[in-house]
């Protein structure tokens, strides 16, 4: 297999700067974005601080100055031994702890994953998760490849309209200046691998984006050989078309699976994320049939390396495809299998009736020997919810455990938060962050410091903001009310509320505003007002979102709230950085038991941004009492219409009773040190239990090695 990568012409004393720009380890490296902002600061940020692209568009006057700068060299050469040592060293923890433990890789299939802006090959949490896994599985030296799709046209870019009705924009994606390379095959070119598709063959191509160690191979129908309806294939995320869709997550598991034997990949671990995926469970049984092994000898063969994660806590959220469906694709494939159709519709329905739809998250589960849901009162919702399929066994018996999800540190942590871990933690805090003795020492940083930090963070929020709305006011269409929506009139000293997270009707983005008279004297209260930033995106075919999306964004524009409600449009990555940094306060309230975990209070947490939050997901687990607060009780069973009253009305004391006087009450220097004591204990209890460090070391002692060594010990008996 050939990879080809765009070649930068460079000076040979700075020649591996492609090599560096196309490895996203430089993507949660301060000193490796440094380097690139050193080489010309403007082109960085014109390019979206996207060095394939910076590296393409520079003068190579720039490039021959900054060959021969001692200061750039010294700053070059410095991270050129990092990132030599992390992506080659041998004494990472996998392989300290692990050695010679996988045979091969585990291969990671995911339908979306969120690297970096420069490709927008994701649409929220999922791929979130996914990207985080594979730079913190790049961290620990655990031997990784990602699976997904490379779609050209990614998900969409946002646009509200003058009414505040969300418009969908698609750009096709300029190969030449994302950090990503073809794959060519020395005897097909393009094409990789192959799938049947009803009666046609569909060609797959593929592209490579090296992520530290980790490698993620991305499929692609774009190839000259495919029709032009199936070079369109893979063009879009999450298209809502059910056949379309059944269309892509056959592409995604069995192709998935066909191009990682075309490029000579045998996975020790074979890991779904979501149900999408769980057709490469199909797949491998078939190869294991095709080999000459029983259908239930084959299914228990894949089930004993295989893991699956599921991430949706409400039934109507898992993939399912009609009878009628998976007829038309698979009826040349159950034979294959050694079953017939009724045989072959069963492994995904819950009872078998025949005519019910086939679900891929009932496949799932009965196919991989170890499940897990992504938090602890996610799983117990999920035994709750798929008892149905072992109904002899208890309700907490059910095989579906959990491991809560995390982020990756050095990706969300601001930089100067970072600096500010550094100096009072030791320089080592990263190698520890999943230690919670170190984060004991966070106490022990001045209040005025840690203020002061996160008062800068907040001015670049707004400064960004700002940007943005200026960018915005010189189109002509614009008028003067969107800018005024965009926070053209936020205040860097005002109590800042957070609400970034996809629109959609079980997250509540308009409960805040169930009693606009309240908010109104909440948010123009004369000597403690505060105020609310809104982001997030409505999936195009959810016309409800659309309309709650509507809703908050016409009363951002409402002169009555005086310029403090705001809607950042189109945020992405970066943006949602610069949000999880530099508001004061991260709200979530979804309805209960509608959240599998969320991270991004997370994310926010872990630079001293307190979680204002219903008990769900990871919260139930996170809250302490003193490092954020919590809207109401836990989980309990009452009307919509009920649960919205009885958490309005608390989420309104909360901010009354609680956060505006604890924000308000300054010393002589203006500091509020109760506040800050807040900030510190969001700090100090979230990043040692929710990093992406401690979620992936889970992954690897509870189910990985585990399963490695019982398929070994299932072989050795054979």
């Amino acid at each position: 297999m050939i990879r080809q990568a765009t070649k930068t012409r460079l000076p040979k004393r700075i020649g591996r700067l492609d090599e560096l720009a196309h490895n996203m380890w430089w993507s949660w490296h301060v000193k490796a974005r440094q380097l690139f902002r050193a080489l010309d600061y403007p082109l960085w940020i014109i390019s979206g601080r996207n060095p394939v692209k910076q590296l393409r568009d520079i003068n190579p006057d720039k490039l021959q100055a900054a060959a021969n700068d001692p200061s750039f060299l010294a700053l070059y050469d410095s991270v050129m031994d990092a990132f030599d040592s992390e992506v080659s060293t041998q004494d990472a923890w996998f392989t300290t702890k692990y050695p010679n433990v996988l045979s091969g890789p585990a291969a990671y299939f995911s339908m979306e994953f969120a690297i970096h802006n420069s490709i927008p090959i994701y649409a929220g949490g999922l791929g979130v998760l996914a990207g985080d896994i594979c730079k913190e599985a790049s961290d620990l030296g655990l031997p990784l490849v990602g699976i997904g799709f490379m779609y050209p046209q990614g998900y969409f870019h946002q646009r509200i309209s003058a009414d505040g009705w969300q418009e969908e924009i698609y750009k096709q994606l300029d190969f030449s200046e994302a950090p990503i390379t073809p794959l060519f095959s020395s005897q097909w070119g393009r094409t990789i691998a192959e799938v049947q598709l009803e009666n046609r063959t569909v060609r797959i191509g593929a592209w490579q984006i090296q992520v530290g160690r980790t490698v993620i191979y991305l499929l692609d129908t774009n190839v000259e050989e495919n029709s032009p309806q199936d070079r369109q294939l893979s063009a879009r995320l999450y298209i809502a078309d059910r056949e379309l869709r059944i269309q892509q997550e056959i592409v995604l598991g069995i192709g998935g699976t066909r191009v990682l034997r075309a490029l000579n990949i045998n996975p020790s671990i074979w890991h779904a994320n979501e149900g999408h995926a769980a057709f490469m469970m199909l797949e491998r049984v078939r190869e294991e049939v095709e080999a000459g092994i029983k259908f239930d000898e084959a299914v228990e063969k894949v089930r004993a390396n295989t893991i699956f994660t599921t991430h949706t806590p409400v039934p109507a959220g898992h993939d399912a495809f009609s009878v009628q469906l998976m007829d038309k694709y698979f009826c040349n494939y159950w034979g294959c299998l050694g079953l017939d159709r009724e045989a072959f519709l069963d492994l995904g329905q819950q009872n078998g009736s025949g005519n019910e739809s086939f679900n891929m998250t009932v496949l799932a589960l009965t196919m991989a020997e170890r499940c897990n849901a992504v938090s602890q009162l996610h799983g117990t919702a999920s035994r709750k919810m798929w008892h149905v399929l072992w109904p002899e066994s208890k309700e907490e018996e059910v095989p579906i455990s959990y491991i809560t999800n995390g982020v990756h540190v050095p990706t969300w942590i601001a930089s100067e938060m970072a600096h500010l871990y550094e100096k009072y933690l030791g320089s080592d805090w990263l190698k520890r962050q999943d230690d919670p003795k170190l984060w004991e020492q966070i106490l022990d940083i001045p209040d005025e410091e840690i203020w002061a930090t996160h008062q800068l963070l907040k001015r670049k929020l707004r400064g960004s903001m700002l940007g943005w709305a200026q960018q915005r006011w010189t189109e002509a269409e614009v008028m003067p009310q969107q800018v005024l929506a965009m926070g053209a009139l936020l205040h860097s000293e005002i109590l800042t509320i957070g609400f970034v997270r996809r629109f959609a009707e079980y997250k509540r983005p308009a409960l805040i505003f169930q009693d606009i008279e309240r908010l109104k004297r909440i948010v123009k209260d004369r000597w403690q007002p505060i105020q609310i930033v809104f982001a997030g995106k409505s999936h195009p075919a959810d016309f409800p979102s659309k309309c709650l999306l509507q809703h908050v964004y016409r009363l951002a524009t409402d002169r009555a709230f005086q310029g403090r409600i705001a809607f950042v449009e189109d945020y992405d990555m970066h943006m949602s950085r610069y949000l999880a940094q530099g508001v004061d306060v991260w709200l979530n309230v979804p309805r209960r038991l509608n959240e599998a975990s969320g991270t991004s209070g997370m994310k926010a947490s872990l630079n001293g941004v307190p979680h204002l939050s219903v008990r769900d997901g990871w919260w139930d687990e996170g809250y302490r009492g003193n490092n954020g607060w919590a809207i109401g009780d836990g989980p309990r069973a009452c009307k919509p219409d009920e649960e919205d009253r009885a958490d309005a009305e608390a989420l309104y004391r909360l901010i009354e009773d609680e956060l505006v006087p604890l924000y308000y009450d300054r010393d002589r220097s203006n500091v509020p040190h109760g506040w800050v004591r807040v900030m510190k204990e969001a700090i100090r209890t979230v990043i040692p239990q929710f990093c992406a460090r401690r979620m992936v070391k889970e992954y690897a002692d509870r189910l990985y090695v585990p399963a490695i060594r019982e398929s070994h010990d299932r072989g050795a008996k054979r």
